[in-house]
């Protein structure tokens, strides 16, 4: 994965302006792509009857593909939550984060303009896509389910930036997609497993709906935080960077 050391000092010369614009891009074209694809995933149609594995598994399997693709580039956030969490991870300026988060919701608008425009009028339902609370769902339980998915989300996506685990970085992408797969498979049917407000933003929009929408802004956000944060003073260990190709390094050490 991408050493984002180097984004926290903006502007500094011509590489690092550089930098910030395929980062820039790279989030925009991933996080469209996460609403195109994913999203095309959730249209109920006779040939392809919707339901929640495989919704799940569609989502988990694009963020796979996008993390394979942009990694390398900017991580691969998709997220401002995870974009949040890099920031507090000490990952990001605060620059740096702002375009990020920038191009997430702007890449989230056009991919999901982009899916409507090439499917059917048919296909396009008022709610297609949303991420909506179960009739029975409290407020307070909804936010609970949104907090603690995003909470494993953020946990996973720090442990892959660990520098314990930077010889680990091969299975980077399918590690994060099959924890996507997994916390929609569980929160899906309850809150739409949302965990990400750029991913729900796009949708409510687009729909003039927002129902219940503060939710999938306030819960993710605040869980950002908290995980990055808890990660970072309580699990994280720096690593002498002449022991980080050491084979017999152990993720845990005890002196």
């Amino acid at each position: 994965m991408k050493n984002f050391l180097l984004l926290t000092r903006p502007f500094e010369n011509g590489i690092i302006v550089r930098e910030h614009i395929c980062c820039f891009l790279s989030e925009f074209f991933g996080t469209g792509m996460l609403l195109f694809f994913g999203c095309m995933g959730c249209v109920y149609y006779e040939v392809n009857k919707y339901n929640q594995w495989l919704s799940a598994l569609n989502f988990g399997l694009v963020v796979l593909i996008v993390v394979q693709c942009f990694g390398c580039c900017s991580g691969a956030h998709l997220n401002p939550v995870i974009t949040i969490a890099a920031w507090i991870y000490n990952m990001l300026s605060g620059f740096a984060a702002s375009l990020y988060i920038l191009a997430q919701f702007t890449g989230a608008y056009c991919g999901y303009a982009l899916l409507r425009l090439l499917l059917p009028s048919s296909l396009c339902t008022p709610n297609l896509c949303m991420t909506t609370l179960r009739v029975d769902i409290t407020i307070w339980q909804a936010i609970g389910i949104e907090f603690c998915t995003t909470v494993a989300l953020v946990w996973v996506t720090c442990a892959v930036w660990d520098p314990r685990n930077v010889r680990m970085q091969d299975s980077a992408a399918i590690r994060i997609g099959l924890t996507i797969s997994a916390l929609a498979l569980a929160a899906g049917p309850l809150t739409g497993a949302s965990m990400n407000p750029a991913r729900s933003f796009a949708p409510a929009i687009w729909h003039n709906s927002y129902d219940h929408h503060w939710i999938y802004w306030l819960s993710p956000i605040m869980a950002g935080i908290f995980a990055a944060s808890f990660y970072r003073v309580v699990f994280r260990r720096e690593v002498d960077s002449a022991d980080i190709n050491n084979p017999k390094l152990e993720a845990i050490q005890i002196p």
